[in-house]
């Protein structure tokens, strides 16, 4: 499955982006919805997106998927992206 995975490279918005980098920083759904001012109901739907773009069940497992279909580290992003950082 995770050959077909890459092969298949699911489109990742920037702002799915924004979520995961968030998710990896240990945000909630509430969390993030204020961060990028949306409601946590919306933030809910963007991860239901990327758990079925990306083939995981939890949402705690987005990060890791994407770290391994991409190779880019999405805490990192969280630490440098200076509106993720802002509260």
């Amino acid at each position: 499955m995770h050959l077909q995975l890459i092969r298949t490279s699911p489109a990742i918005t920037d702002r799915q982006r924004q979520i995961i980098a968030l998710i990896a920083a240990g945000c909630s759904n509430e969390e993030v919805g204020r961060h990028l001012s949306i409601s946590a109901r919306t933030v809910k739907a963007h991860c239901d997106t990327l758990r079925q773009k990306l083939g995981v069940e939890r949402r705690r497992h987005i990060p890791g998927a994407y770290y391994r279909l991409t190779g880019m580290d999405p805490f990192m992003r969280a630490l440098s992206d200076p509106v993720l950082l802002r509260g």
